[in-house]
This record gives C-alpha cells, sequence and structure tokens, in this order.
C-alpha cells in the first residue's frame, strides 16, 4: 500500500519534554532487555551442529535452497526466533511500563529489533547491537486508533497532549491532511545543544501535488523518455534527449567535513592533554588487559563533543535535502530511469590482498569507505525510486557485468578495458567524456538490460555529442573534482 511521511514540529512544555525523554528511555531499556532474551536463544541455535550444516549446505542457486530454507525457518521458530515470538516477550516487559509505553508501540519496538535479526540471517549484517543512552530518538504506534493518536490537531499518548503546528496556509500540509492516517511516529532531534520534537505522520497514498505559491504551477512533473545514470561514489552522471550532466553529489555537504575534520582534532588534543597516563610514549593508547581504558573529559571535550555533534546532523540535512532536489530533476527529464547495479557495501570495505605499485610500495587497503558515507549515492537512488514509484515507474538497474557500460564502444561494438585514472574515450577521433558517455550507453540498453541498442545509440549519438559539449563547457575553468578530469 502506498504511503507518505509528513514531519511536523510539536509545540511542548518543559514537563511534557521530561515525560518524552523518559519514555525514550524506556523504550531503549525494552529493547536492550529484548535484546538479552532473544541473543540467549540466538546463541543457542547457532550452536547446534543441524543449523550450521544447514548454512553450509546453502548454495547461490535460491530454487535449489528452497527446502533448505524452510528448514532453516523451522529451527528458527522452534527457538523463537520469529517477529511473533518477540511480540510475545515485550509484552510481559511491557505491562511493567503500561503509564509510559502503550502495547502497540511496544511491538513496534520488539518489530525494530526482529529487522535486525532479519538483516543478520540474510548475511547483511554482522551483529545485533545494544543501544547507547540517548541512541533510541524515534518511537511509533501501528495504527491511529490507540497508542500515538493525532486527534484534532493535537498528538494524545497516554496521558500527554502536545499540540502539533501545521500549517494550514502551506498548500502541501493542507492536502496531506485531508488523508487518512496510517500511524505515527515521534521522533526526537538534537538540534543546538537542546532536544526538539516532532511528529511523523504516515499518510495513505500518494502524497498531494507541490504547487508554486507564487504561480500556481505543478511542481516537480515527470518527464517522458529514457534517462540514464552512470553513479560513482562521489558524482553522477545524467544523460537524456534534453540535457547531459555531470554533477559532485551533495556538493555542499564537504564544507561540514573540513569543519568536522578540526573539531576531532581539537578532541584528540584535548583527550591527550587530560589523559595523559593512558598513551604510550610513540602517542598510542596503552592496553589495559581485560579492563575498559577510563577517559576523563573537560569541559572543552564536552563542548566540542555537542559541536561535532550539530555538525552530523547538519550533514545529514543538507544530504537528504540535496538528493531531493536532485531526485526531482533526474525524473523531470524522463520516466524511464535506468543506473548501472552498484554494490556500495563491497566499496566500502577494505581490500583483503596486500599490492604494491609499480614503485615497490604498498597500496593503501582503504577504498571508498569515507566517500560512501559523505556522499551516500545509494541513498539517493532509494529516493529516485520511491518518487518514481508515485507515478508507476520504478528505477530500472540493468546487468553490470553483462553490459560493461565503462568499456563498450557502439561505433564498432567493442570492448576495451580501461584504467580507474582514463577519464576520457576516444572514439571515431571524438574525444569524450568517460561517465558521460557511460550514462548515456545506459540510456540506450535494451529490454534484455544485458546489451546496449546499437540503433537507439546511433540516432541518439548526434544529440548526445552536442549537450556533452554544452556540458563541458560549463565546467571548463571551474574547480572540479578530479574524477571528473574536467
Amino acid at each position: 500500500m502506498a504511503s507518505f511521511i509528513v514531519e511536523f514540529p510539536l509545540k511542548t512544555e518543559k514537563y511534557q519534554e521530561d515525560i518524552l525523554n523518559r519514555r525514550f528511555e524506556t523504550g531503549r531499556r525494552i529493547y536492550n532487555s529484548l535484546v538479552n532474551v532473544t541473543q540467549k536463544r540466538y546463541k543457542e541455535m547457532t550452536k547446534t551442529k543441524r543449523y550450521r550444516t544447514l548454512l553450509s549446505s546453502l548454495s547461490e542457486s535460491e530454487k535449489a535452497d528452497k527446502e533448505i530454507w524452510q528448514q532453516i525457518n523451522d529451527m528458527r521458530k522452534q527457538y523463537n526466533m520469529s517477529e511473533y515470538s518477540f511480540h510475545k516477550d515485550v509484552k510481559k516487559m511491557q505491562r511493567h511500563f503500561k503509564d509510559n509505553i502503550d502495547s502497540f508501540t511496544a511491538q513496534k519496538i520488539a518489530t525494530a529489533l526482529w529487522r535486525s535479526y532479519d538483516k543478520l540471517f540474510h548475511g547483511n549484517g554482522r551483529k545485533v547491537y545494544y543501544k547507547k543512552y540517548g541512541e533510541l530518538n524515534s518511537l511509533e504506534g501501528k495504527s491511529n486508533k490507540t497508542g500515538i493518536r493525532m486527534i484534532n490537531d493535537a498528538l494524545v499518548w497516554n496521558g500527554l497532549k502536545i499540540p502539533v503546528l501545521i500549517d494550514y496556509d502551506n498548500h502541501y500540509e493542507y492536502q496531506a491532511m485531508q488523508c487518512d492516517i496510517c500511524y505515527n511516529r515521534i521522533v526526537r532531534k538534537y538540534v543546538r545543544n537542546k532536544y526538539k520534537f516532532y511528529v511523523q505522520v504516515v499518510f495513505k497514498g500518494n502524497p498531494p501535488v507541490k504547487v508554486d505559491a507564487e504561480t500556481g504551477e505543478i511542481k516537480h512533473c515527470i518527464g517522458n523518455g529514457d534517462v540514464g545514470l552512470d553513479i560513482g561514489t562521489r558524482t553522477i552522471a545524467i544523460s537524456s534527449q534534453s540535457d547531459v550532466k555531470i554533477l559532485e553529489l551533495a556538493d555542499r555537504v564537504q564544507d561540514i567535513e573540513n569543519q568536522k575534520q578540526k573539531i576531532l582534532r581539537r578532541m584528540d588534543r584535548s583527550r591527550r592533554a587530560t589523559n595523559p597516563d593512558n598513551y604510550n610514549e610513540d602517542g598510542t593508547v596503552k592496553k589495559q588487559g581485560n579492563k575498559k581504558v577510563r577517559w576523563n573529559e573537560s569541559n572543552h571535550y564536552i563542548r566540542y563533543q555537542n559541536e561535532l555533534r550539530e555538525l552530523y546532523r547538519k550533514q545529514a540535512d543538507i544530504r537528504k535535502y540535496q538528493h531531493e532536489c536532485l531526485a526531482n530533476y533526474i525524473i523531470s527529464l524522463g520516466n524511464k530511469v535506468y543506473v548501472e547495479k552498484m554494490n556500495f557495501a563491497g566499496l566500502q570495505k577494505r581490500a583483503k590482498n596486500t599490492e604494491k605499485n609499480d614503485k615497490g610500495k604498498f597500496k593503501r587497503k582503504k577504498r571508498f569507505g569515507k566517500s560512501l558515507a559523505n556522499k551516500a549515492p545509494s541513498m539517493l537512488l532509494t529516493i529516485i525510486n520511491r518518487k518514481l514509484g508515485y507515478f508507476g515507474e520504478k528505477l530500472t538497474e540493468i546487468n553490470t557485468s553483462e553490459a560493461k557500460a565503462s568499456q563498450f564502444n557502439h561505433f564498432d561494438g567493442t570492448y576495451t578495458k580501461k584504467t580507474l585514472s582514463q577519464r576520457w574515450n576516444d572514439l571515431n577521433e571524438i574525444r569524450i567524456q568517460r561517465d558521460m558517455y557511460s550514462a548515456f550507453l545506459i540510456m540506450n540498453i535494451s529490454d534484455d538490460l544485458k546489451s546496449f541498442d546499437i540503433d537507439k545509440c546511433n540516432g541518439r549519438f548526434e544529440n548526445f555529442y552536442r549537450l556533452h559539449n554544452l556540458e563541458v563547457d560549463r565546467l571548463t575553468g571551474r574547480n572540479n573534482l578530479s574524477s571528473i578530469a574536467i
């Protein structure tokens, strides 16, 4: 079922903030207690020879493994490792906190833990973690009929009644409030050294159409035609019939990253000055055996911590905003959006093998972890897919290993391997930026999503080359990223 979220600020009094903070802490303790209970079962299950044998017998073929997966799931149910079992466990805990946490909210806490186990079971996680103090910052209900509810522009929850600030002069918010409410989520954000509270209302259906307040025109319409995306760790190349671009992802994030590095260096200096006995002569931290290293934190250090926390929040907000704007631009170019299937998690990992370069020096094992954390290309693709879904379309992933967009030449149908540093292609004495040409090829993918439609490539190349040159002219003379090579 389609749904969308609108976030509204809460007009809280001091005593209401204290109650909400207490409830967030209670929710965290329930979550950690549930982790305690379920971890014992999980460890007992993984110790059994049968479970380990079933996991080791899995192959890459899902069809062949259907019976094995059925046995694994049956065994997990036998050890009460299921969402329903988690709900039964949390029901016993919730009774002690019923004045603060209702049963539906407690079930959603259990569901959040189940999602962590589900990721672990399917190889997308390494461990289920406890939540530290202050880490749980959202609580949600299951419907608008009980628990966390919105009634007459007020948030009502277990004796609390907090006004919700809704701007009915805003066309989008007014239209959203006419839709049926699915459920509500209370969110706590640490803004400028203070907690602020919001309610995220999950509405049924598609979001309202945004309208320009001055002209009355509809914003963010979807285009018609093919769009190819060549996304990297820091840049994205876009190719369509009407425009060709190569852009840095979330370019405003880097300024904040530089500020973060300065604060981290100040924190390190402060920590070393306050805890000289915790360091060896070479500057490394002393090992205390099985004991935990104890750190004294000065007032300066705590202030730097709060500044760093605020920068992380700003960085996340700016990144999300820029991705939303870029996604709106991309879907305005066309309704059929194609992108190579990317394994961003693999790009984050450090290289396993130790290698040397041509000069005999060891290559660095680190890869693209920091770039991916700052630019979040996977988040952009998720946003594009969500926005396309409002119009009945979806983001189409092509087969990267078979299509090989970065190696293909549509003029002669050949594949040529290139080094990562080779940023330009020479095609029939025509010089083309590599990423933009890859986006052009992805735009002209065949229906099988494994090969390129040569007729489309030939028919659209002249227009692409004209738009490509306009983009090169736009970027010439600017301080661009080295990977753009313009």
